[in-house]
């Protein structure tokens, strides 16, 4: 019988909050695996990206501990959580770092402003395979069945140490009952537009609600990420949380001369 000291060690965590259903969808699995250490924000934080709480203390409250989970909500953001977890709560560093479900897509450019995939940039940083997953319900309570064998597969190929290193996996998976499959692409470069909707309070005054709609570059390119959204697979984006455009970095040089002075 293998050694409960000897399993992976999980870390789990999100944007949602800790009673989010994605998140405890995403627990059990983890369970499926391993050692599971969860760290999640007490209130929700969606679009957080990589934020850090600077001018509030941290408290992390124990709010589950049985054979083989230990769950803490913290009072801060997705990265707050990941980073106090590694550094102060966990008794060893993660084996794996996974992140979501999330309620909604973080396709195309999202995945910048996105908390769910802030806890994988800042599981990168740390030299850990890090997955998010996000699944198209932005209802409050959906059904996450579909997203199980996806789940599953990425978790599997990451114990296995089948999966690239340097990068992160930004995992979005459609709404729908079985999704066809797995497609690796690129994320659809594309702008938002219709971003707040302007509205009048009780008192006459103006106030600005976020919105938007997402319009891609290109919608009808195959090696993106939308196209296979809409078309009931899964997709698998790699990303680096090191944002330097390294192929400009020659070309910048020419340009400012070796950074010589006028």
């Amino acid at each position: 019988m293998e050694n409960a000291q000897q399993r992976p060690l999980i870390f789990v965590g999100n944007d949602d909050g800790y009673q989010a259903s994605g998140l405890n969808f995403l627990i059990k699995i983890a369970r499926e695996y391993g050692e599971v250490f969860v760290a999640a924000p007490t209130m929700h934080q969606s679009g957080k990206s990589s934020a850090l709480t600077v001018d509030t203390p941290l408290r992390a409250t124990m709010y589950k501990e049985e054979n083989g989970l230990t769950a803490y909500h913290v009072n801060g953001t997705p990265t707050d959580c990941i980073k106090l977890a590694v550094s102060n709560l966990m008794p060893r560093r993660p084996d794996i770092v996974l992140s979501g479900i999330n309620h909604g897509y973080n396709s195309g450019n999202s995945a910048i402003y996105s908390g769910t995939m802030g806890v994988v940039f800042e599981g990168s940083f740390l030299g850990v395979p890090s997955i998010g997953f996000s699944y198209g319900d932005y209802t409050s309570n959906p059904d996450f069945s579909a997203c199980g064998p996806v789940v599953r597969r990425m978790v599997e190929l990451a114990i296995a140490g089948r999966l690239p290193g340097g990068v992160c996996y930004n995992v979005n998976i459609p709404r729908c009952d079985n999704v066809a499959g797995l497609k690796t692409v690129a994320a659809a470069p594309g702008r938002w537009t219709e971003e707040y909707d302007c509205r009048i309070d009780p008192h006459g005054r103006k106030y600005y609600w976020l919105t938007g709609k997402y319009v891609p570059s290109v919608p009808d390119d195959e090696g993106q990420d939308l196209y296979w959204l809409q078309r009931g697979y899964a997709t698998v984006v790699p990303c680096r949380a090191d944002q330097t455009a390294h192929d400009a970095v020659s070309a910048v040089e020419q340009v400012l001369n070796g950074g010589l002075l006028p």
